[in-house]
Formats: structure tokens, sequence, C-alpha cells
């Protein structure tokens, strides 16, 4: 049996005491066994489900995703840990500009950044989603594709790219896909076009 351990940011009911967890964050370490349930062992949504419920809780109640911080350096063997303990869909991939908002408050030890990559994952087997938030540096805009995990992302992560500037390493085609390809800037990035409406016009259709 193979396993892979991983570490990570979230919130701890036992620190907490409470539903809303407060502010208190736990750091913990997991690890998840590629077995099937077939042999007495756990299966692997049941092996996702007891981390979840014993490290982490869901930071915005039932009906919401468990939120999980993982540091960048960790980010692709946190998401592929979580791929091998039962989350088999990849939902979504984005990321936002937090240009105005640097003194933000995150868990633990995690360093608020310009930019944060923020990806949805689902657990079908054991019906529950999560999301995680990874901070990138304006100075370093550069994370892990997730492409060998999830092979989805790839359109994904290149809309990011497009619109915030955020390069995704090892990413087979790391090109524009909205923008023209000669195109200047990142439209979603908060400082893009500060005071101005850039407007391309094709020529006007002639009268009907």
């Amino acid at each position: 049996m193979s396993s892979v351990t991983t570490t990570f940011h979230g919130t701890s009911d036992a620190d907490s005491g409470s539903p809303s967890g407060g502010n208190s964050r736990v750091k913990a370490a997991t690890t998840f066994d590629n077995a099937d349930g077939t042999d007495g062992t756990k299966s692997r949504s049941e092996q996702l489900d007891e981390v979840v419920q014993s490290t982490i809780h869901n930071v915005a109640g039932t009906a919401r995703p468990t939120i999980l911080f993982p540091e960048r350096d960790s980010y692709l063997s946190v998401v592929s840990a979580m791929h091998e303990g039962g989350c088999e869909m990849l939902e979504d991939l984005t990321a936002v500009d937090y240009l105005r908002l640097s003194g933000r408050e995150l868990p633990g030890q995690i360093k608020p950044e310009r930019f944060e990559v923020v990806v949805h994952l689902l657990s079908l087997s054991a019906a529950r989603r999560f999301e995680l938030r990874v901070q990138v540096p304006e100075e370093d805009p550069t994370i892990d594709t997730l492409y060998d995990v999830y092979h989805g992302s790839e359109a994904m992560e290149r809309e990011v790219f497009d619109m915030f500037g955020i390069v995704f390493t090892n990413h087979p085609d790391m090109t524009r896909i909205l923008m023209p390809d000669d195109w200047e800037g990142y439209p979603l990035r908060k400082d893009y076009g500060v005071n101005r409406v850039p407007v391309q016009f094709r020529e006007a259709p002639g009268p009907r």
C-alpha cells in the first residue's frame, strides 16, 4: 500500500471550542493511503472524510466548502493527496487580486500576498466540497500547474494567466486564451487601465 504525506493549514474545532472557530488555526500533517476498503482498511473517501472531521472544520457552515490554505510550495502535493483521497473533480480554478487588501487576516503563519489562486475540489464519493486558497506574490507570480492531476485545469489556468498574469509552471500550453496574443497587460488586475476604458472598434456595418 502506497501513501503520500502532505501539510496544510485549516481551522481547528479543538482550538476554537465553537462552531465558528474564531481565528484559531492548526497546521496538520495528513497521510492518505491508496486503499479501496476491500481488505478491511479505510477507503479513500473514508480517509478524506476522517481527516476533514478530525483536523479541519467547515469555516462557512455545513452548506459551504471546507476551506484550506496550503503554502505555495506544497500546493501541488496537497491537491495530489486530496485527489488520491477521494476528490475526483476539479470544479473551478480562478484567482483574486487583493491589491488594496494587503493587510487582510489569514490563518496560521500564512503571509497575505497580492494574488490568491482559488481552487474548488469536489469529492463525489464523500459528498464534500473543498476550497483551496493559495497566496501568490506580486514579485514572483508563479505557481505549479495542476494539469498532471486534473487535465481539466488546462484551460482554467490559461484564463488565469491571461487575466491576471499568473504563470503556471510546467503547463503544457501557457498562452493567452481570451485576449489576442499581442495584448498588453492583464485585464483583471486591479491596476490595469486605471482611469481609462480601452475600446476596440471594428468596421461599422453599412445601411440596412
